[in-house]
């Protein structure tokens, strides 16, 4: 536990005394979250606009427009927050292939610290510094909100959202690690990094809704974890808002909303249920964790045998 604690904080200070790594990072979340408030966040509320003036007969337009501007803005933070545990966890994975390409990692091997715990010690790092920005994402979001009139999310809703950015994060460091085994380049990663950070939001959901994707697509993305990290933390961070600006509406109204912008995910004619959902992320965590050990065992034994 000793090696293990010490290899977690050497490897998350290596990222975070890389001020310009951490300035890009938040950075690129601030711009992501600026463009989608400004652009597609009101496009986005007009047409939920429609949608209740359509199903609700005499509304109060005003509030409506106000409902649907805080939604659509909880909307885009929670696609912010899944966009962060992938791109922050992996920017700090690529803190192994830095040390393979310039032969620490070798230096690391012939000590008597065993690999599982070197592994470890980056996933972790990954984990908990990706976690810890996704979770200050969170509190500016909501510091945003409360600037805007719209009031914080209850104790419980907050304290859920943490418990899923822990979750989202660790499987998307095991994934990161994953990855990061078969690219020994630092300029390769980040390349790497550039391309899913483009795709992690399209993958999610995030920058589009599903609505805007073919059904073939959708299928597809449904089966890739980010979507169902992206649905799962919606679900939970839409609940209430979700309650007051659809009051008086036929529920028929509300399914079709959150189907369209990726809040539910459907198998068939079913909406496919939260811990179904739960499960797939953790069975791709447990995967890449394994899969990952399993290599660096097989590593080892080709070094034994050189």
């Amino acid at each position: 536990m000793r090696e293990i604690f010490y290899l977690t904080k050497r490897n998350s200070l290596v990222f975070l005394r890389d001020r310009k790594a951490v300035f890009f990072s938040v950075l690129s979340m601030l711009i992501v979250l600026g463009l989608m408030v400004i652009f597609l966040g009101g496009m986005n509320s007009r047409e939920l606009v429609e949608l209740l003036e359509q199903y609700g007969g005499e509304r109060d337009l005003a509030r409506d427009e106000e409902n649907a501007r805080y939604l659509i803005q909880m909307w885009t933070l929670a696609g912010i927050l899944v966009v962060n545990s992938v791109t922050v966890t992996m920017t700090v994975i690529g803190t192994m292939v830095q040390d393979e390409e310039q032969s620490r990692l070798a230096s690391f091997y012939v000590t008597p610290v065993k690999r599982g715990k070197l592994v470890l010690g980056y996933v972790l790092a990954a984990w908990l510094t990706g976690a810890g920005l996704s979770v200050l994402t969170l509190a500016v979001g909501e510091i945003y909100m409360a600037t805007q009139g719209w009031g914080l999310l209850s104790p419980r809703v907050l304290a859920v959202m943490c418990g899923m950015i822990l979750f989202n994060t660790f499987v998307y460091a095991s994934l990161g690690y994953l990855l990061a085994m078969f690219i020994h380049s630092y300029s390769a990663w980040g390349g790497m990094l550039t391309i899913v950070g483009t795709l992690v939001g399209f993958a999610g959901g995030i920058y589009l809704p599903m609505s805007a994707f073919s059904e073939r697509l959708q299928t597809v993305l449904k089966c890739l974890p980010v979507l169902h990290g992206t649905s799962m933390m919606r679900r939970v961070c839409l609940e209430e808002i979700t309650e007051t600006t659809f009051e008086g509406m036929p529920h028929q109204a509300v399914e079709i909303f959150q189907e369209k912008m990726g809040i539910t995910l459907t198998a068939g004619e079913n909406i496919i249920p939260m811990g179904n959902q739960f499960f797939v992320l953790l069975i791709y965590g447990i995967l890449a964790t394994g899969i990952a050990f399993l290599l660096n065992r097989r590593r080892r034994l080709k070094d034994r045998t050189e």
